[in-house]
Order: C-alpha cells, then sequence, then structure tokens
C-alpha cells in the first residue's frame, strides 16, 4: 500500500459553491476536510446568479444567510424581463416566486446574487485547510479509503492524500467522474454560449424597472452587483476571436439607448444538459455539476448542487462517526438522482423556452412586427416552489409506512405535508423561531407529548426533542397524547407516528432503520 503524505476524513474535489458547502456542513458536523481548487483562487466570473429559498434554507441554518442577503438585490430585482432590446419597454414580465416576495411556506426569501459575492461568505464560514491551484490527477479506491494524488499547478510537485471519503464537485466536465469512467444521460450539448462583463450606465432604463434577468432579442442581460456592473450573454458567434463584444452588446442595448459597452472580460462555455448514470461509486460521491449539469435557465443548477450536499453531509458524518452504516451513502443517489432528472427536464424546458421565444420575436422584427404577437410565454416557468420545496425522498433511509406513494414532482405547486419522505412544512413557533429552526446537526422529534419520547433510549444518535404546539399537532394529524415527526438533519421527514408509540424501543429502532445502523445492546 503506497505511503501518503496527507490523511483526511473526507477529500474535497472543487471550490465552487457546492464544493464550500460541503465544507461549512461537514465542518459543523466535526469532520475535517481537505478542499483542493484546481484554480488559483475563487472564480471572479459572476456566473450563477440565483440563491432559491431552499438554499437560503440552509445557508440560515449555516448562519450565513443575513450576510449573503446583506450584498444581494433588493427583493424587486427578483423579476425577469422580456423585452426587444434593453432600451424597449417590456412586453412580458414575471416574479420569481420566493425571491421577489416572501412566501407562507419559508422563513426565509432567496436572494439574486453573483457566484463571485456568494463564494467568499461560503468560504469564511468553516475553517479548515482549502488548497487552490491543486488539481486532482488520480485517485483509486482502497478497502478503507481512497488514494487520491493531487499537483500543485505552480511548481507541479505532487501530494498523495489518503481519504476515508471523496465528495467531487469538480464541474460539469468532472476529473473524477471521468476517471470513474461514469456515463451521463441526457440531451447533452445544447450550444456554444459566450458572457461578457462590461460597464455601462443604463440606470436610466433599468432603475424603475428592476430585475434579476432581462431577455431580449439580442442575447440576456443581467445585473451583477446592487453597486454597478453588467453581464450580457448569448449564443457564441461565429470567429468569436475576431468579435466585436462591445459591438454585440450595444446593438443588444439598443439603437436608441445612445450607450456604448466598455467589455471588462469575456468568457465563452459549453451550455450543457447531462445526469451521471450513478452518483456514488464506492467511496467517492458526485455532487453539483459533477453530477447533473443543469442549464443557468431558472436558476436551477447551483441550488440543486447545494440540496446535493444537504443530503450527502449528515450522511457522510453519521458514517464517520460511527451512528450510521456505510450503506446509507447508497440513498444519497436513491435520493438525489430522481430530483436531478427532474431539475434538468424543467431547466431545458427553461432553455428551450427562452430560445424559442428570442428566435420567434427576432423574425418578427425582422419581418418589421413592431408588437409581439403570440409568444409562447409562460409564467410557470419561473414559479418552482413545486421543485425546490416539494422534492419527495423515497429511499431506505425513510420509514414510508402508510405514507403516500411518491408522487410525480410538480415543478410549480407546493403543497406542505409532513408525511415521510417530504421537508418538514415551515410554521412559526414564536415571531422569529420556525419549525425548520427546530432542526440542525442532528435528529429531531416534534411531538405535543415530548416527555412520553424522552424516556427512550436513543444513544448513539444525536436528537432533540422538540415540543410541538397543539395547533400544528392537529394540522399535522398526530394524536395530542404522543404523535409524532421524527426529522432528519437535512430537514426530511424519516418516520411519523400518528399516535404514542407502542413500545419504549419504537424511536431506537426507527434510527436504527433510517441510518443503516444496528448498535449492540
Amino acid at each position: 500500500m503506497p505511503a501518503a503524505d496527507v490523511e483526511v476524513p473526507v477529500l474535497i474535489v472543487g471550490g465552487g459553491p457546492v464544493g464550500l458547502t460541503a465544507r461549512a456542513l461537514l465542518a459543523r458536523w466535526g469532520v475535517p476536510t481537505l478542499l483542493v481548487e484546481k484554480h488559483r483562487e475563487l472564480s471572479p466570473f459572476p456566473r450563477s446568479r440565483l440563491v432559491n429559498v431552499r438554499s437560503m434554507e440552509i445557508f440560515r441554518q449555516l448562519g450565513i444567510a443575513a450576510g449573503i442577503a446583506a450584498g444581494a438585490f433588493a427583493p424587486e430585482y427578483g423579476r425577469v424581463r422580456f423585452r426587444d432590446t434593453l432600451y424597449d419597454a417590456d412586453f412580458a414580465t414575471a416574479a420569481m416566486v420566493g425571491i421577489h416576495a416572501p412566501v407562507p411556506e419559508s422563513p426565509v426569501i432567496g436572494v439574486v446574487t453573483s457566484q463571485d459575492r456568494l463564494e467568499p461568505t461560503l468560504l469564511a464560514a468553516a475553517g479548515g485547510e482549502v488548497r487552490f491551484g491543486t488539481e486532482l490527477v488520480d485517485l483509486e479506491e482502497e478497502a478503507d479509503g481512497v488514494l487520491a494524488v493531487l499537483a500543485d499547478d505552480e511548481h507541479g510537485a505532487e501530494t498523495r492524500v489518503r481519504a476515508r471519503y471523496v465528495l467531487a464537485a469538480d464541474g460539469a466536465n468532472s476529473t473524477v467522474r471521468e476517471r470513474l469512467g461514469i456515463g451521463t444521460t441526457g440531451p447533452g450539448a445544447l450550444g456554444s454560449f459566450t458572457t461578457v462583463v462590461f460597464d455601462a450606465d443604463l440606470d436610466h432604463w433599468c432603475a424603475h424597472q428592476p430585475a434579476g434577468v432581462y431577455f431580449t432579442a439580442y442575447g440576456t442581460f443581467t445585473p451583477l452587483y446592487p453597486e454597478g456592473g453588467w453581464a450580457w450573454f448569448g449564443a457564441t458567434p461565429d470567429a468569436p476571436e475576431r468579435a466585436d463584444w462591445a459591438g454585440l452588446v450595444s446593438r443588444a442595448l439598443g439603437p436608441g439607448a445612445g450607450v456604448r459597452a466598455d467589455v471588462v472580460r469575456v468568457q465563452h462555455w459549453p451550455m450543457t444538459a447531462t445526469v451521471a448514470e450513478s452518483f456514488v461509486r464506492g467511496r467517492i460521491l458526485l455532487a453539483g455539476d459533477a453530477a447533473h449539469a443543469v442549464p443557468p435557465i431558472g436558476g436551477l443548477g447551483m441550488n440543486a448542487g447545494v440540496a446535493d450536499a444537504h443530503n450527502l453531509c449528515w450522511k457522510l458524518a453519521g458514517v464517520l462517526h460511527g451512528w450510521a452504516g456505510p450503506s446509507l451513502l447508497g440513498t444519497y443517489g436513491t435520493e438525489r438522482q430522481p430530483v436531478a432528472r427532474e431539475t434538468l427536464r424543467q431547466a431545458v424546458g427553461n432553455t428551450w423556452l427562452l430560445i424559442q421565444v428570442q428566435r420567434l420575436r427576432d423574425e418578427q422584427l425582422r419581418g418589421g412586427v413592431s408588437a409581439p404577437v403570440e409568444l409562447p410565454w409562460s409564467e410557470r416557468y419561473f414559479a418552482q416552489l413545486g421543485l425546490v420545496l416539494g422534492a419527495a425522498y423515497r429511499s431506505e433511509a425513510v420509514l414510508n409506512g402508510h405514507a403516500d406513494p411518491a408522487p410525480e414532482p410538480s415543478s410549480t405547486e407546493y403543497v406542505p405535508t409532513a408525511e415521510p419522505g417530504h421537508r418538514m412544512p415551515h410554521h412559526w413557533l414564536t415571531p422569529d423561531r420556525s419549525t425548520l429552526d427546530t432542526l440542525g446537526a442532528w435528529f429531531t422529534l416534534l411531538t405535543p407529548a415530548p416527555a412520553r419520547w424522552q424516556r427512550q433510549a436513543v444513544a448513539p444518535w444525536p436528537l432533540y426533542v422538540e415540543a410541538l404546539p397543539r395547533e400544528l399537532a392537529d394540522r399535522y394529524r398526530l394524536s395530542p397524547h404522543g404523535g409524532a415527526l421524527l426529522v432528519r438533519p437535512d430537514g426530511h421527514v424519516a418516520a411519523r407516528w400518528d399516535e404514542p408509540p407502542p413500545d419504549g424501543s419504537t424511536l431506537r429502532h426507527a434510527l436504527s432503520a433510517v441510518t443503516a445502523h444496528s448498535p449492540a445492546g
């Protein structure tokens, strides 16, 4: 067995939002990590634009939601607008549900912010070693861990790291996924696109009609930061090396704008749409774009990756701390892969809708049609609470007993339910404390009769018993004499008992089943 220079419980490959979120979540569980990122610094490019309401719930648990919101746009920017050019009036608009205004289904609101604003906050959310300019070049699974070879970008020096587990969040072109030979399914390449970051004074047309995204017939505009800066993206033209980027952006601004863009930087990128055939291979786990490359239209991809990390990290912590069996990690793929497929379906639908609207409107403008005619626009493409909050898990880590069969997820409609597999619904327990605030780095038992359940021995599992007000017990159809909900650390209901427990071992048996762990004694 080759010697290792470094040993660590979890090696995280990739320093984007998903890898950084996983690092912060594992730190909360007391799990040491080493994070490596092949680039020499956090991304200076804005990239992802939207932190949705579910991600903000997760960041609220980490204590960083307020800081993220402080650097983000005001809620009124949670809107999309369609225009011929940025200079023209809207011909369609819609609010981003859960971003534009608070929703009763959550204690938080999502935000419009740039990825280069989000990542430093995530980096500061946890300690532990981070190595930038370090690339994974090889890995091999062993009986009790994974041996990874890292290369320093500056000097080429190699380091051998032995990790109990590897969490690969290294993007759509994942080196780890490629090394493992894991294939992908889905539409694949949807085209080549270019993002142009530029400066221009556009307040005259946008200050009183704010939006996080302006779709035009000639490309898409996004404001970057509350204090200024813009980005435009569209299909990469032929011979991009000779393109007049300032001219292309100015055309999309509109001939009447009288504004020329001052180009800051340009980035070309492929838009792909795939889901990995497997999220789990032995001790190596894929998350974020490494597991599912989702088109950016609708702001679903990064947020799905944050939810991946939330689902996975408590399971990793349980295995490493000894209160969960290794087979629990298999439920990560079982639970998250169907969500990834539905997320991809929705994002691809968003993308084709956008492309269709832009092409049709371009044809109308070329034909001299001033007013848009029968464009295939629908507000439902930006009403995503059903997908964001309504995902239901079905696996060995959920005790389905009498629960309804796994429903086909609705992208638009979210109906709160406390059935096993679903996210625990939000209700205010006090003016500033939600049912979601009772959850954390532990299992939570919510019951109107805590004394009945507190007598049950549950070691070695981390568990808090929380008193549930009578009115909420009635809403969830729980007996006031001892009905209960067992909620996993990721906020999804693991089990429920409508009536008092039949014996003193009920909770112990449930936790053992959910975590695939049967402690002696």
